[in-house]
Formats: C-alpha cells, structure tokens, sequence
C-alpha cells in the first residue's frame, strides 16, 4: 500500500472520475430519450427521480460489501462501465427494431443509480483504510468525498455537451465513458490493495475489468455499422445523408429519384410529396393579404419558406433566423434538397443570421425595423424544447416587429390530432395582443414518420397541419358562400378555415412560466 497521502489524493482522483462518468450516463440517458421517446421534461423527470431512487438502493446494497469493500468496489465499476457504456447502444436498439424504449430506459437507470449509490460506502471506506485517520474524524472524510464527487459531476455534466456530444455523438461517448470508468476503478483497486487481496479476488478483477473494455472496444469498432443498420430500420433504406450538427442530427432520405424527406432529430419536417403545398399553406395567406416588401422567417432553415415567400411578386427582403448552422449549410451544398428550396440561399434578396430565434427577437431584431409578414415556420409545439417558441412573450416579442397591417402566421401543429395543441397556439397569439384567423390544410401523402412520432403516426390518414394567422388589426375575416367561394384571405388550394370548437375562448395561453403544450 503507497504513503497515507498519495493513497487519499489517489481514492479522490478516482471518485471525481467515477463521479464525472455517473453524471455523462445520466445525461445521456435523458438526451436520448428525449430524442427516441419525446418530451424532454417527462423523460428527465423519469430518469432521475428513477436513479435518485436507485441510488438509495444501491447504499443500502452495499453494506453487505463493506468487508470486502476493495475488490467489491471493483466489481461494481467493472459492472457499471459496462451496463453505462451499452446503455445508449441498448437504448437506440430497442427504438430501432422493437418500436419503443420506455421499458429499456427505466431499467437501464435503475441499474446505473444501483450501481452508482453503491460507490460512495465502499469509497468512504477504501479511504479510511488508506488515509488512516482517526475513526471519530468521519465528518472530514466526509467532506473531502463529497467534494470530489460534486466537482467531478460538474465536470461531467459540462463535457457531456461541449465535447462528448459533438466531438463523438451519444453512442461512442457512452461507451468511451464507459472504457474511462473500468480503468479508473481497477486501477485504484490494484494500484492501492492488490496485495491485500488473494489471488483470486485478483484474477478476478483483472478478468472482468478486461472483459468488459474487450466489450466496449469491440462495440466502438462496430458502432458505424449499427448506426446504418439502425438508420435502415428507422428511415427504411432510402438514407442518403445523416450527420449531427451541434444542435440536431439532420437525416435526408430519398435515392434513386425518390422524394426527399428531412428529418431533425427524428421528426419529419419535409415530406417531398407534400413539401409545396405546407409551404404555400404557412406563407401565402400571409403575404397575399397586404404589403409584403419586407419578410422575416423564424426558423426554416431548410429554406422552402424561404422560397415560398421569394417567388412573391413584390417581395424586397427576406431575414430567416435560423438557429443551427449545418441545417442552413445543407440546405445550401446538397444538391436534391437546394433543389426542392429552388436555391434560396443564393438569391441576394436573401439575409441569413444564425441565432436562437427568442433571443433574436429580444436583441438585434428589435434594432432591425418592422417587417410586413413574419413567419414562424419552427419545430412541432408539442416538443418540449420549443415551448418557448410557442409562448406569450415570443409573440409579444414578434408583435414588436409587426409593420402597420403587418401579418404573423404560425405553423400550430396538426389541428385534427392534436386539437388541444393547436388552439393552444391560437389563444396564445391572442394573448400576446393579436386577432387570428386559424386555418388548416391536409398533404396528399400519409403516414410514414420516424423518431418520436412513430409510435403514434396512422398510416391511413392523410397529413394534417394547423396554421394561425394573426394581425393588428385583425386580418380580413373568411366568409363561405352558398357555392362555396371564399373571400377575405386567399387560401391555397387544400386549406381551409377552422371554427373555434366550443369552448376554445376559455383556453388559456402557453407563457414561459406556465408551458401548455404536450407531447
């Protein structure tokens, strides 16, 4: 056994590893799952309410090693490197080919709270026996732990999206995190107390530590070739393109001729059947009912909106904020999606700026001037991470930039199967000063979604998209005579207006505080 003090700064050292491993497992756990199940809040709440609980279990479990604490604290590094660094790998499996992770992420946070609650009585012990310090100085050992531990969490917790996530992506950062925690808990446990152990306890470690990073090698070599056949059995086997940006991963379907399909982070954006008619559904009620010389895009960096609104006559401007810089490059280089958006970033009358769109608003888009339409063509409402994109205070903010008679329309959801979502969106825009006309349209194409959405898609059913048109003064209201011609606001072709169902009055707003949507 080495000097009392290099033992105690060696035990600590591992207890910040072990600690900053723990913390990239939780966060992995959540960020997948947020991506495969949906409802980032819910699924964060699961995962840590269900490792909190497991952790307790675990502390309680491992009193029965306290004897053996060595070679015990061993075993169960070797266990959690393993069972954390396959647990994405596990995780994305079961979305792939068996349609669902719910059940798989339980489990797996079970197992990992288990096996991280058992660390802290083992390594409380460990260091005891190395530092040999008085058997009354408990609160001083303690102390000392504790640190280690919640300095290492921080260290985790900020690496796990500045440098694991983008550097590696989800599946070769678990697993690399795993590797880091085998070594670091055999190497305490030989390094400091193999000649106390016997030659089996011994042989045991080393066996079982070297199997489980011949494991987590083997599966590092393999992961290329199971993230395409995971893409296949999600996508089908029309993948051209799948990368991951800082802010999302981008897949683009479509070989041969077939119609390109985008998907962000799992979520189908563009179908390229139905692309040109959503487009002309969100922009061109906007721009055709008034003046339109200037148009600001929130979102749709895929730039179809984009496209709509220059094929406008009279259009002099356009500003799309857009907050991931590789969905903007793609839409510039790929060939068959720059197609589908005719080119838009090459048009000069065409002003890119990368930012978070809310915050756009709050800063320099407040300096920019007033816009004649805006159009907000963001992600689903019913994904958490975009509720404040669909709150009080973001429409507060886009009404600031709204010209006399200017025009706002808001892509709100499917209005059919998510009717609480979409009349959601419409009492929001209300609150936030503006009257709305809400209107709908249905794509030709059906059914077939990816990611979140798969579990619950209906093949049979055509595609369904709510918008909500809104204006200071209110915009023109729709009227339906006896044959059935519309005036007021043009819609294209498939769309319709909507009638508040009873009761949409008392819907009250989604604000920053009180979020209304649900996945």
């Amino acid at each position: 056994m080495s000097s009392p003090r290099s033992g105690r700064f060696l035990v600590l050292a591992v207890v910040f590893i072990c600690a900053a491993c723990g913390l990239v497992y939780e966060l992995e756990l959540v960020a997948l799952a947020s991506y495969l199940i949906g409802d980032s809040v819910t699924q964060a709440s699961v995962v840590l309410s269900v490792m909190v609980f497991a952790m307790g279990v675990g502390s309680l479990l491992a009193k029965r090693l306290r004897c053996r604490a060595a070679v015990g604290f061993g075993l169960i590094e070797a266990a959690l490197a393993l069972v954390g660094g396959c647990s994405a790998i596990a995780l994305y499996a079961t979305f792939a080919w068996f349609g669902g992770s719910r059940y798989a992420l339980v489990a797996f946070s079970l197992a990992i709270g288990i096996l991280i609650g058992a660390e802290i009585p083992l390594l409380m012990t460990l260091i005891q026996r190395v530092s040999r310090r008085a058997a009354g100085d408990v609160i001083g050992t303690v102390a000392d732990l504790f640190a280690a531990d919640y300095v290492g969490a921080l260290v985790g917790g900020l690496a796990f999206p500045f440098l694991l996530l983008p550097q590696l992506g989800q599946l070769t950062a678990a697993l690399l995190t795993g590797a880091v925690n085998a070594v670091a808990g055999g190497s305490l446990v030989l390094l400091l107390f193999g000649r106390d152990l016997s030659p089996r306890a011994r042989w045991t470690l080393i066996g079982a530590n070297a199997a489980v990073l011949a494991v987590l090698a083997l599966t590092t070599a393999l992961v290329g070739d199971f993230e395409q056949a995971a893409r296949r059995a999600v996508y089908g086997g029309q993948v051209r393109v799948a990368v991951q940006t800082r802010v999302q991963e981008v897949v683009l379907t479509g070989k041969g001729g077939s119609p390109l399909d985008l998907f962000l982070d799992g979520r189908l954006r563009i179908d390229g059947r139905d692309a040109a008619r959503y487009r002309a559904a969100l922009v061109a009620p906007a721009l055709d009912a008034g003046p339109h010389g200037r148009v600001l895009i929130l979102g749709g960096g895929d730039g179809l909106a984009a496209r709509e609104a220059l094929s406008h006559p009279g259009v002099r401007s356009v500003t799309l904020v857009e907050i991931d810089p590789g969905l903007v490059q793609l839409a510039r280089e790929d060939p068959q999606l720059a197609a589908l958006n005719g080119h838009a970033y090459r048009d000069p009358r065409l002003r890119t700026v990368i930012a978070d769109a809310f915050g756009w608003l709050r800063g320099d888009g407040y300096a920019s001037g007033s816009y004649d339409a805006i159009v907000s063509d963001l992600p689903d409402p019913g994904i958490t991470a975009s509720t404040k994109l669909y709150s009080q205070e973001f429409y507060g903010l886009a009404a600031r930039l709204l010209a006399p008679g200017g025009r706002l329309v808001v892509h709100a959801g499917p209005a059919a199967a998510r009717p609480r979502t979409f009349w959601t969106v419409a009492a929001t825009v209300r609150a936030a000063g503006l009257t709305t006309v809400e209107y709908r349209a249905t794509g030709s194409g059906a059914g077939f979604t990816a990611g979140p959405d798969r579990a619950s898609a209906s093949p049979k059913s055509p595609r369904d998209w709510g918008f909500v048109l809104a204006a200071r003064p209110a915009p023109r209201p729709f009227t339906t005579g006896a044959a059935g011609a519309r005036s007021g606001v043009r819609l294209p072709l498939g769309s319709e207006p909507l009638a508040p169902p009873r009761g949409a009055d008392a819907v009250p707003p989604s604000t920053l505080v009180h979020p209304r949507y649900a996945d």
